[in-house]
């Protein structure tokens, strides 16, 4: 903020923002004649998009100011975009400009009466925003003056003719020295402790109180050779200071923290031990090697770490060694369960089978995560310490992103260390000092509360350069990459570049290095993106592109980026460099998903590294599933309809190169791979709920670390969740989200042969079962359970000889009969055995279907047994394994052979899990007890699905999350959330106290299928609510319409439920034949005219058959995922006023509705007539035209004016 004045004194308060889309209509209204003449007639727009940085200017009412575009390159065509700096060096040689220290000033304008002041604070913000930046040049046809606003700030260097014209252009310069210049550093002075002191206390008090109120004065004077304070002086008053110390701790640091890649900040030593000796038979095994030098990391959410190659050696007198370390790690690939049991070919085919994944995930914004050790082999370093700590440091928040002139200078104090440490508690908010340093990674077992992080001396060299690689670049790249796992790949690109220039299919080929002190000390290889079609319709890269301004040829795909990890802090220039050099405007990075076969990745898999950080996530896509025969010529492209290879895309484009990113250090402990839990961390990376398409467009694992095992307790005092009784995991905020399982059964251990009835059989259904699990009994709960169910069964002749036992009767017992008779089981030895219901309410709860599937079941001869109660396993005797199972009925009992016995009783919660909560003394009522802002009784434990209820404060005692969309719990979650970490959200209030006692109320559908007996697809689709029977539902006098196509049995079977709001708020269908459930999901919540007139089409006799309507070509775009917005859009149109004395179309309906107004006609007949009448019918249409026609590719069986 700052306030500016007018030549007439006026004065006006203004605040320095990035440039954003809805600034460009004001952009427009300040350009002048004088601006045109200055910077030429620009499309704003466009250059926005190709904008490296792009300031507004805007005061209190939000109107802009003034606003300023700067790129990396001249305009005006006096030099080429890739070879600027020679011609620039040539104007004056004594201006020193590179790529990394300059920018050009394409636009500026500014509401006249504060222009100079304006121009300046612009001009200060840049300097501020790109520590890096020292000049700013601005190029204007020689016959114009600046003008008084930007003579202010530029001086002239020269002249310099264009390339396309024979115009000359003159050549102005801005230096950062008479804005913000680089801050002087000295050592300090007693003296300086009253200049300090404030800025000390603005931050902390707690040295003060701790210390004393002379602390620093008396640190000033205790300097010695191992101790320093330096300070920084701007106009004779010191506004920073930094202690430094050379006594390091190295014990420490090696017990604690991965070091390798620096050499364990030592001297080289002859003795030093830095590879475990060979095993027996090993020798020589060239895994053995790469085993060691990938050193692959799991990563953590919002920043990724990065594996890196070990051994960064040491530079010495100014060079960078050899040897250095290069970070570079293969394509991080998700892994795990992923909570969803979907495959067809799988048992237990439930796709609502929410909460079933039981694992402990660590989300955290660090950059570090858990390393992947070999076995307990630590290097050992012999060397003397090669580094020094900062002790204190502090720095006034006007001069914080000069904070990096500090090093210089300690370093110089220095001479014989090359590294600089600091350690933080990692919940230090970022600071700009530490983005320049590399964070170290904990081992496993560190315990320690503070995050490492280190600077190498070799950092502050500003001589990288970024160019095209050369044949004789080849063998410093060999030597730069020769440890990752993928250098022969970039080997192999570097010489087909080299030699072709292009790979033998025809795409374009770059490979770029970058070099310092003549040295390779980075190498990225990129192709020109020829799938961008695919990519469009795929993926929201829109979030952060207009896709129309950029051509086909300025969308390029990253394959390989590896950095030497002393020079990480210039990644971005890095990149920035890529676009540049590469005339691209956009790159995309693809992680494949790992292969099911095996641990190796595909053979496409793509080389990365801490890059990876400065990319953004791009959202996936839910595509529409398009009738392609119906459709025919207009059905949209192959590239837009066809599924490729999944895979989750990262993202970096010009505007993004110099766009600032926060590294949120809490470290988020998510314990359950639940829908919930799954969802919960997709909205925190990608701020959307996940797609169920396929987890592969996610990868997760590219920002969360996965801990596979079992959460067996939680110390709440020490902040730390204990897995399979061994490991340790730290957390700041605890998610439980472990959901509900199915459990071993336990037998009531009725005496069959004494012909007991249910009634004088004690229910065991809540008893916990303690023996030993029989090897042939199977609870299947996630799709790891299914798949060792299924080769059990192929493994031990089930599928010939065996009988088959499934003891439940929810859906997941249909889904299981139909997989064991699709692998061969005959439906004779298969027994559905169904235990007394708990509710008159059946897993279907449609008589229709029901009936379909009895029938079914019948025809392939499986015996259905029902209310029947487990009594004994083998008579008695030792279960395992199971060879008969006894029941009790309200009549007579039974014994049944058994070869495989599955178990669905009611899901419950996990033992371990439960004795966990218990032992933690969280609240725990029969369910884990929250609030309505997912807290525990601990405000940092949250917890949500179905595991949860509501505390019986609420007095809603029948809700519970399991009554919503398991994934709209994790993303409103994740939102409850992302106010704690997120500073450019606002904060949340506090409800009113008359509303905090009322429970949150979701509106997402509840979702559940798969595949019954008989082949039967089933889909059902409604709102949440309180179970209750069908026949009940339906004779409410609210009740609505039913529409009905088909029968069940006959296998066509489509029923949909219109409110008496006529919207959509059931859905259910069973058809012999697949069906497109992801475009049935989206008709939900919709009004019945938008289905066409589906109630009016339906009572007329033209809807026969719901299964063929919804295939026809006018649907489409419902099933669009971007339909949504329309609907907003046209809400937000009809809710706008025409005039000030006018009401909106949605005032005049709710007038209408509250009797306010007397119409002379029909409510809706007047609303047709102001609608038509009014300006709002061509905005409409406009509105509807503008989508249609900006998401052809999706819609092209829409017409449009202007297409035929």
């Amino acid at each position: 903020m700052s306030i500016l004045t007018s030549p007439r004194g006026k004065a006006e308060v203004v605040h320095c923002r990035r440039t954003q889309s809805h600034d460009i209509y004001c952009i427009k209204n300040l350009i002048r004649k004088f601006t045109q003449k200055l910077f030429g007639n620009l499309n704003v727009i466009h250059l926005l998009e190709k904008a490296n940085l792009a300031i507004t200017l805007h005061n209190d009412q939000e109107e802009i100011m003034a606003q300023a575009t700067f790129l990396d390159y001249p305009n005006w065509n006096i030099a080429r975009q890739h070879d600027w700096v020679s011609v620039f060096r040539e104007l004056d040689s004594e201006i020193p400009c590179t790529p990394l220290n300059t920018l050009f000033m394409h636009l500026f304008v500014a509401v006249d009466e504060y222009s100079v002041g304006c121009c300046k604070e612009i001009i200060r913000t840049v300097f501020r925003e790109v520590p890096e930046l020292h000049f700013i040049f601005l190029i204007v046809p020689s016959y114009m003056s600046l003008g008084s606003t930007l003579i202010t700030v530029f001086e002239q260097v020269g002249n310099a003719p264009s390339l396309l014209c024979d115009e000359d252009f003159t050549v102005h310069v801005c230096h950062r020295h008479s804005h913000r210049p680089q801050l002087h550093i000295r050592e300090a002075r007693v003296e300086d402790h009253d200049d300090l002191m404030p800025i000390f206390l603005r931050h902390d008090t707690v040295l003060r109180e701790t210390y004393g109120e002379y602390f620093l004065g008396e640190l000033i004077e205790a300097g010695d050779e191992e101790n320093h304070a330096v300070v920084c002086e701007v106009e004779g008053a010191a506004v920073g200071f930094m202690s430094v110390c050379s006594r390091v701790n190295m014990q420490l640091l090696h017990e604690c923290f991965d070091l390798g890649p620096f050499h364990g900040l030592c001297t080289p030593h002859p003795d030093d031990v830095l590879r475990p000796p060979p095993k027996p038979g090993l020798r020589g095994s060239p895994g053995a090697e790469l085993g060691r030098s990938s050193q692959d990391t799991q990563r953590t959410e919002e920043e990724p770490q990065e594996a890196v190659s070990p051994e960064a050696r040491e530079r010495v007198q100014g060079r960078i060694t050899k040897d250095a370390a290069v970070e570079e790690a293969s394509s991080p690939v998700p892994s795990g369960n992923t909570g969803e049991v979907e495959d067809t070919g799988k048992l237990s085919q439930e796709h609502s089978a929410d909460d079933v994944g039981y694992s402990v995930s660590t989300a955290s914004s660090a950059s570090v995560s858990l390393p992947e050790e070999t076995g307990s082999f630590r290097p050992t370093y012999r060397g003397a310490s090669a580094a020094f700590r900062i002790q204190l440091f502090c720095v006034d928040e006007k001069y914080e992103a000069r904070s990096l002139d500090f090093m210089n200078f300690v370093f110089g104090l220095f001479p014989d260390k090359n590294f600089c440490v600091i350690s933080l508690p990692h919940l230090t908010p970022e600071f700009v000092l530490i983005q320049n340093f590399v964070k170290a990674v904990p081992f496993s077992t560190c315990t320690l509360e503070q995050d490492l992080y280190i600077f190498h001396r070799a950092g502050l060299l500003k001589s990288i350069t970024i160019r095209l690689a050369t044949v004789s670049d080849t063998p410093g790249v060999e030597k730069l990459v020769s440890t990752l796992m993928l250098n022969k790949s970039i080997l192999e690109d570097l010489k087909q570049y080299n030699e072709a220039r292009r790979d033998p299919d025809g795409t374009p080929l770059q490979v770029f290095v970058a070099e310092v002190a003549e040295q390779v000390a980075g190498v990225a290889v990129i192709r020109d993106e020829m799938d961008i079609e695919y990519i469009r319709s795929h993926y929201n890269i829109e979030d952060f592109i207009y896709f129309s301004h950029h051509q086909r040829e300025e969308h390029g795909r990253l394959y390989h980026f590896a950095l030497n990890p002393v020079f990480r802090h210039y990644t971005k220039f890095f990149l920035k460099e890529i676009l540049r050099l590469g005339y691209k405007s956009c790159l995309y990075y693809a992680v494949y998903p790992q292969a099911k076969e095996g641990k190796v990745q595909r053979s496409g898999a793509r080389s990365l590294t801490s890059a990876l950080h400065y990319l953004v996530p791009v959202r996936p896509r839910r595509q529409i599933v398009y009738p392609l025969e119906k459709l025919g010529t207009n059905a949209p492209s192959k590239e837009v309809s066809e599924d490729a290879v999944s895979y989750a895309l990262n993202h970096t484009n010009r505007k993004l190169t110099l766009e600032p990113k926060i590294t949120i250090n809490a470290k988020i402990v998510v314990v359950g791979a639940s829908s919930v839990g799954i969802s919960f961390l997709d909205t925190l990376v990608f701020c959307h709920c996940f797609n169920d398409r396929d987890h592969a467009v996610l990868s997760l694992c590219s920002w969360v670390s996965v801990v596979v095992g079992r959460m067996t307790a939680i110390d709440r005092a020490a902040k730390r969740v204990m897995v399979s009784g061994e490991e340790v995991v730290l957390y700041d905020h605890l998610v439980l989200c472990t959901g509900l399982q199915y459990q071993v059964p336990c037998p009531t251990g009725a005496d069959i042969s004494q012909h007991p009835t249910n009634r004088e059989v004690l229910d065991s259904s809540r008893r916990r079962y303690t023996g030993p699990v029989p090897r042939n009994h199977f609870t299947l709960n996630d799709e790891e359970d299914c798949l060792r169910a299924l080769t059990w069964i192929r493994n031990n002749s089930i599928t010939t000889e065996g009988h088959v036992i499934v003891y439940g009767n929810t859906i997941d017992t249909y889904t299981t009969v139909e997989v064991l008779l699709s692998v061969g089981v005959r439906g004779s030895h298969i027994h559905l055995v169904q235990h007394p219901p708990t509710s008159t309410i059946t897993c279907i709860n449609n008589y229709s279907v029901e009936s379909a599937v009895e029938d079914a079941l019948r025809a392939a001869g499986v015996t259905v047994y029902r209310d029947a109660l487990l009594a004994q396993w083998n008579d008695g005797q030792d279960p395992d394994p199971i060879r008969s199972a006894s029941f009790t009925t309200p009549t007579k009992p039974f014994t049944l052979p058994c070869s495989v016995f599955f178990s669905f009783c009611e899901k419950n919660v996990d033992y371990e899990t439960f004795k966990a909560f218990n032992d933690a003394c969280l609240v725990y009522d029969g369910r884990l007890v929250i609030d309505a802002s997912f807290h525990t009784n601990d405000i940092a434990i949250r917890a949500a699905g179905p595991l949860t209820k509501f505390s019986n404060r609420y007095y809603s005692n029948e809700w519970a999350h399991s009554s919503f969309n398991s994934k709209e719990i994790g993303f409103q979650l994740a939102a409850a959330m992302l106010s704690l970490f997120d500073p450019t959200l606002e904060p949340v209030t506090e409800p009113p106290a008359d509303l905090d006692r009322l429970i949150p109320m979701y509106k997402g559908a509840k979702v559940k299928g798969g595949v019954l007996p008989g082949s039967y697809h089933y889909l059902h689709i409604a709102k949440p609510a309180i179970p209750t029977p069908l026949e009940v539902q339906m004779a409410q006098s609210d009740f609505g319409v039913e529409i009905v196509t088909g029968n069940a049995k006959g296998g066509n079977y489509f029923r949909i439920h219109i409110n008496r709001y006529k919207m959509v708020e059931t859905i259910t269908c069973l058809s012999k034949v697949p069906f497109p459930a992801a475009n049935y999901i989206r008709l939900f919540g919709q009004h019945e005219q938008a289905l066409n007139n589906l109630c009016a089409r339906y009572e007329e006799g033209l809807v026969p058959d719901l299964y063929s309507y919804f295939t026809e070509p006018w649907c489409m775009a419902l099933f669009h995922d971007r339909f949504i917005d329309l609907r907003k859009e046209l809400r937000q149109i009809l809710s706008s006023k025409e005039g000030e004395s006018l009401p909106s179309i949605e005032e005049l309906a709710r007038q209408m509705e509250d009797e306010e107004i007397n119409l002379p006609e029909k409510p809706r007949t007047y609303l047709k007539r102001v609608f038509r009448e009014s300006i709002y019918k061509p905005l409409v249409e406009r509105s509807i035209l503008d989508y249609l026609r900006y998401n052809h590719y999706h819609l092209p069986m829409y017409a449009w004016p202007g297409i035929i």
